[in-house]
């Protein structure tokens, strides 16, 4: 009988611990852990000129989702692309978000459930020369978090613009999006002519495009459009 009830003693303090480490490990998952952001891969990527005729500063636009890895969410401050070409470096700080309207980038709370919106990253006025030519490519999209000391590296691609594409993209109102192929496993390059957004000629185009084969979404215009 003594045996039996120092077993059941054994097995109720082991429960008892057991419940008091799944509170602890909760109560950190819940308030305490910090988490990061991350983010998932773009289904396309658009580079060129921002406005309705393409004819703005040089720009990226990508659509993501956001999300965090801890249930208590963080704070995003800010986000930049960094494009890299051999020797050469440009930065995209200017940083636009949003679906149906658009915004300033001037802070985000990104929750567990994540946020999904297009983002427009922009030069500034210094770079209003900068041109999308023929070569191989790196992107990187970098946000900088509330209480970081540095930036995070969210995303990191290569792309590659031919020489074909090159000279389409000298030509006006033109600009590159880059489409994630499923089957290839990397992206698909096109040059387009056509305005960002869907105005009611491009939706009934839309329209067919569902009847006929898959849809090429395009990312909406930048803020000074």
């Amino acid at each position: 009988m003594i045996e039996k009830t120092a077993a059941f003693d054994s097995a109720s303090a082991l429960i008892s611990a057991l419940a008091l480490s799944i509170s602890a490990f909760t109560l950190w998952l819940t308030f305490l852990h910090r988490g990061t952001i991350k983010m998932t891969k773009p289904r396309q990527i658009y580079l060129g000129p921002d406005g309705p005729n393409h004819q703005g500063k040089p720009k990226v636009v990508l659509r993501t989702i956001l999300f965090s890895t801890a249930k208590r969410g963080r704070f995003v401050e800010g986000m930049h692309v960094s494009l890299f070409k051999s020797e050469m470096k440009q930065n995209f700080p200017v940083w636009v978000l949003g679906n149906e309207s658009l915004a300033l980038g001037s802070g985000l709370f990104v929750g567990e459930n994540g946020h999904s919106a297009h983002h427009h990253f922009l030069t500034l006025d210094d770079a209003i020369d900068f041109r999308f030519t023929a070569g191989r490519y790196r992107l990187q999209v970098f946000a900088k978090l509330l209480g970081a000391k540095s930036n995070l590296l969210l995303f990191t691609q290569e792309l590659q613009i031919t020489e074909s594409q090159a000279g389409q993209l000298a030509e006006p109102n033109a600009g590159i999006y880059f489409d994630w192929g499923p089957d290839a496993s990397e992206y698909v390059a096109r040059v387009s002519r056509k305005e960002p957004g869907v105005d009611p000629e491009d939706f009934l185009e839309l329209l067919q495009s569902l009847k006929t084969g898959p849809l090429h979404p395009k990312p909406p215009t930048g803020s000074d459009s």
